[in-house]
């Protein structure tokens, strides 16, 4: 609901300094993982301290300001409202509030107001006034006039800012609510008390949550103090995103990318099922059972009909992005599976979100309209382990017929993931001195077209696209196949992906290794270091550091130092950022190598995976791993004894051996000939599983280079010619 609340301490006399922009300070808590915070900012006249704290029972921000130096010189607070998530329409006034000068702003259901006391408990504001952003604010008063001159009592509606003067000691409590007065109601009622009470509240019951956390968990995670600590930190940060109103979501971020620069709507103050789902992954890791069960609960509320999920949405689950990302609609499946191994569902009832979903599932794949990213669609191999492990773990809670389909598609697409998202002999093979790698995504027709993975695949966040084909991307993403057990960590084609990986991919920061996550990327700060605008250069990201952590582990080595690369990228506070800095340094835009960017942060994603990997270290597996996976495949790639054609796959190749099942939304007739000969035999399609209409045809003794066509009649009668597809009998 704000952009920012700063500081600035000035003289009165023409010197000024606004507080943010002073490189000299410290941030410490009472313990790591209590979100209490104190601030020390320090310049050759003053020291400012300040003291920040939730208040416990309110929707109140409470922070005690203390000014240190020179007698002459007198703080002031600027705060820039967002209200509603966004700076237009904002309306600022100062005013007077049963008695009490307030600093207050509203936009339609949403208010804020920001009151202050000294240290007798009297009020504390003396000058006033707010104004426009970049035009009439207190920021612009001091820019040009060296003081606090104006006195504006009224700004808006638009994108305004308030301005007070404080004494050198002050308590200052920022309030939400549902208008300006109910936001001054709490405000005030925060403020006659020792700041030093709700200050000791919360190290109190955060310090118990912890311990509690701590009671809970299974495992020695042996891990030095620092870790420990940002493991605390990181608990801390999935605990501060969960909503108190809509029990169970989480948003990504607190914060908003280049949030300093844009004035949008979002961010990442929205919900996405699958950072919602890799959270609860994190949170029971760290015994809150009880907070994965609500998230399952969340999700089940918002599923659509159909079985998926939006893209994003807002807290209330209402839509915002509503792109179709089937990892997305397979995360909630894995989570439900989880908390039933562990015995942990407490009279959830899942199998009918678990149906929904992987009838989605198997209606819509394997090809996904986006990956992981939002970028692209295709075939991804980030999804499809998602997908495969979905529908292993969750066929188990499905009748025999859905569990039958769910297990065959499961097992055919485990079995066709080289054939769609494996080049060999490329030139980038060659140069690298390997067979061939895993691609970042193949487009659809992929499927039916080996060499569709040769043209272009657009690259849509670069001021000029790279021009780069499909099998000249590469990605981090085929790391999920060893991690939830679909590859094993020494197959050649795991470790010849690995070294193209790391030798477009990989930066060796100053506080260690990091991944881009494609070549090419462009979300990241424009080379100058300008926030990205739609266009930029892509960073690397400490997220991908603990996805590394983990294959690692698998691959027989200590994943300490991903840990500790990790932590070494967070900012003072211990918040992970999305991205970091890969490039010289750009002091004046306060970017350093191996430092935290201008994106999001924290990242709770990154959070959990930090928590997840210290916890995977302690197992001597990765911990979201589920162990039907893992006993279905253990590592290895399986024959499909059934090859699947759907209209989502329309494969043109089976192997010798395989026999064909057709799969339709709708029943149909199929007539298929072997050859050339124009003799079709007429099948009826049977329901099958997971809304599927199937015929499997007798085709497992034909040779290699046979091949058989088919049409599918569905009992149109709109005068279309039936279409014959042809598929070969290979090795």
């Amino acid at each position: 609901q704000i952009r920012d609340l700063g500081f600035i301490i000035a003289d009165g006399a023409g010197f000024w300094v606004e507080v943010k922009r002073l490189n000299d300070y410290t941030v410490s808590q009472p313990e790591p993982g209590i979100p209490a915070y104190t601030l020390e900012h320090r310049h050759p006249r003053f020291t400012l301290t300040l003291r920040i704290t939730p208040d416990p029972q309110r929707d109140v921000l409470l922070i005690e300001c203390r000014l240190q130096g020179d007698a002459e010189l007198q703080p002031y607070a600027i705060l820039a409202p967002r209200l509603g998530g966004t700076g237009n329409n904002n309306q600022a006034e100062v005013a007077r509030y049963r008695g009490r000068r307030m600093l207050w702003a509203e936009q339609g259901p949403f208010g804020l107001a920001l009151a202050a006391v000294d240290i007798n408990q009297h009020d504390a504001w003396r000058e006033a006034s707010v104004g426009f952003v970049g035009y009439s604010d207190g920021w612009q008063d001091f820019n040009r006039n060296g003081s606090m001159r104006w006195n504006y009592q009224q700004a808006g509606p638009g994108n305004v800012a308030l301005t007070g003067g404080l004494p050198r000691e002050s308590v200052l409590a920022l309030g939400f609510a549902s208008s300006k007065e109910s936001a001054a109601t709490v405000a005030l009622s925060a403020l006659p008390r020792n700041f030093d009470s709700p200050w000791q509240q919360q190290i109190s019951d955060w310090h118990d949550w912890h311990s509690s956390c701590a009671m809970h968990c299974a495992l020695d995670l042996d891990l030095p103090k620092a870790l420990l600590d940002e493991l605390k930190i990181s608990a801390m940060v999935l605990r501060t995103h969960q909503d108190q109103i809509f029990t169970g979501a989480m948003i990504a971020s607190l914060s908003i990318p280049w949030g300093e620069t844009r004035n949008e709507r979002g961010g990442y103050h929205l919900v996405w099922p699958r950072d919602l789902v890799e959270s609860a992954g994190a949170l029971l890791m760290l015994g809150a059972d009880d907070k994965a069960r609500e998230i399952l609960r969340y999700l089940i509320a918002t599923q659509l009909d159909d079985g998926h999920w939006y893209q994003n949405q807002w807290l209330g689950g209402k839509p915002y992005w509503q792109g179709t990302q089937l990892d997305e609609a397979a995360f909630p499946v894995l989570l439900a599976a989880e908390l039933a191994a562990r015995d942990a569902l407490d009279g959830i009832e899942i199998s009918d979100m678990i149906t929904r979903a992987l009838t989605f599932i198997v209606h819509n794949g394997p090809a996904t309209d986006q990956d992981r990213w939002e970028e692209n669609a295709g075939v991804n191999t980030f999804t499809l382990a998602i997908c495969i492990a979905a529908l292993v773990s969750g066929a188990e809670f499905l009748d025999q017929q859905d569990q039958d389909t769910a297990y065959a598609i499961a097992d055919f697409w485990n079995s066709r993931i080289e054939s769609w998202t494996v080049v060999h002999d490329t030139t980038l093979a060659q140069k690298h001195g390997v067979a061939g790698y895993y691609i970042r995504t193949a487009p659809p027709k992929s499927i039916m077209d080996e060499e569709a993975v040769s043209e272009h695949l657009p690259i849509k966040n670069r001021l000029q696209d790279p021009g780069l084909s499909a099998a000249e991307q590469i990605s981090t993403d085929f790391l999920q196949l060893v991690r939830f057990g679909l590859r094993r960590a020494d197959d050649p084609l795991i470790q010849d992906s690995i070294r193209i990986v790391d030798a477009l991919l990989k930066v060796d920061t100053p506080n260690g290794p990091s991944w881009y996550r494609y070549n090419g990327d462009g979300y990241g700060e424009h080379r100058d270091g300008s926030a990205f605008d739609g266009t930029g250069h892509g960073r690397p990201w400490p997220l991908l550091t603990g996805e590394r952590g983990h294959y690692e582990l698998l691959a027989g080595n200590d994943p300490l130092p991903y840990l500790g690369a990790m932590a070494a990228m967070a900012g003072l506070g211990g918040m992970l950022p999305e991205q970091v800095w890969d490039a010289e340094p750009i002091p004046k835009r306060r970017l350093y190598p191996g430092r935290a960017t201008g994106s999001a942060m924290p990242l709770v994603w990154a959070h959990a995976e930090f928590i997840k990997l210290a916890h995977s270290r302690a197992a001597g597996y990765p911990v979201d791993r589920l162990d039907t996976v893992w006993h279905r495949y253990k590592g290895k790639r399986p024959k499909a004894d059934l090859a699947v054609w759907s209209p989502r796959a329309r494969i043109d190749t089976i192997y010798h051996g395989e026999a064909l099942c057709i799969c339709l939304p709708y029943p149909a007739t199929i007539r298929f000939w072997i050859g050339d000969t124009t003799d079709a035999d007429p099948m009826q399609t049977a329901t099958t599983g997971l809304g599927m209409h199937s015929a499997t045809l007798p085709v497992e003794v034909l040779s290699i280079g046979e091949s058989l066509q088919f049409t599918i009649d569905a009992g149109k009668t709109d005068g279309t010619t039936p279409v014959n597809y042809r598929i070969t009998v290979v090795s």
